[in-house]
């Protein structure tokens, strides 16, 4: 097997090049050759992230969660409108949501995975509709849109709370290990974009934003597979952070080149 690629943009991997064969302008890399496995992993990990932010940037007007919210909106604003006439506030959906997910994480404490998937699958819909009640009623504010950010942190801690305190009543310490990981990085997907937006920049998007990491969570519970899940968000949130803080490079060098 071979795998070709164009040099020029990591310094450390164009140091490296002495086991490579070089056939015009790219590289030819065998596999077969143990000694280039570590230049062939780095390769594949360059062109991921780059391609990836790549990818982040172009889906920085709309992402996954935007066109899910239009695509649904004809559902969920009927809802919404009702609700809104019975006289329930969009910060009780919030809370009732919140509320859901500690509840699915209390029952995931206990090892009873599907009932708890099916719980954070039942809340999931509290958190759709608050926006769009708010928004129908013309109150949608920044303070509604903090709390509502706020409480999505929680509910997300409470469900991997109970998965750590799980596997800590297992002794099971690398299931402990993955949730923790999924655990820093669904916090630092948050915390990048947080942290970007207060000085000046855009850090939405990515591989695994917060309703891609649930709709990876919720099957992989449900069908008591709930490390599979978990597994899956400790790499991938992880990479999403760093897709996000490569963005904001890539955002604050133009703006430097710009004002030189």
């Amino acid at each position: 097997m071979t795998v070709r690629y164009r040099r020029g943009s990591i310094p450390l991997i164009n140091s490296i090049w002495t086991k490579s064969q070089f056939y015009g302008s790219g590289v030819a890399l065998k596999l077969q050759d143990l000694n280039t496995l570590p230049v062939w992993c780095g390769i594949l990990w360059e062109r991921l992230v780059y391609i990836s932010v790549d990818q982040t940037a172009k889906q920085q007007p709309g992402n996954f969660t935007d066109q899910l919210r239009v695509r649904f909106k004809y559902i969920l604003d009927p809802v919404a409108a009702f609700l809104n006439r019975l006289g329930i506030p969009p910060n009780t959906m919030t809370i009732l949501g919140l509320v859901g997910n500690v509840i699915g994480g209390i029952f995931l404490s206990q090892g009873f995975f599907t009932i708890g998937g099916l719980i954070v699958l039942a809340s999931g819909p509290f958190d759709a509709l608050d926006g769009a009640m708010a928004r129908l009623l013309g109150r949608s504010s920044e303070f509604g849109g903090f709390i509502d950010s706020v409480t999505d942190r929680y509910s997300e801690m409470a469900i991997l709370g109970g998965l750590l305190y799980y596997y800590l009543q297992e002794d099971n310490w690398w299931a402990c290990l993955l949730v923790y990981l999924a655990a820093c990085g669904s916090v630092m997907v948050s915390y990048v974009r947080a942290k970007a937006n207060s000085v000046g920049f855009e850090a939405k998007g990515g591989m695994l934003t917060r309703l891609e990491r649930y709709l990876v969570l919720i099957p992989t519970l449900t069908f008591n597979l709930p490390l599979v899940g978990v597994s899956i968000i400790a790499l991938f949130a992880n990479m999403t952070a760093f897709q996000r803080i490569l963005y904001v490079r890539k955002q604050a060098h133009s703006l430097m080149r710009k004002s030189d």
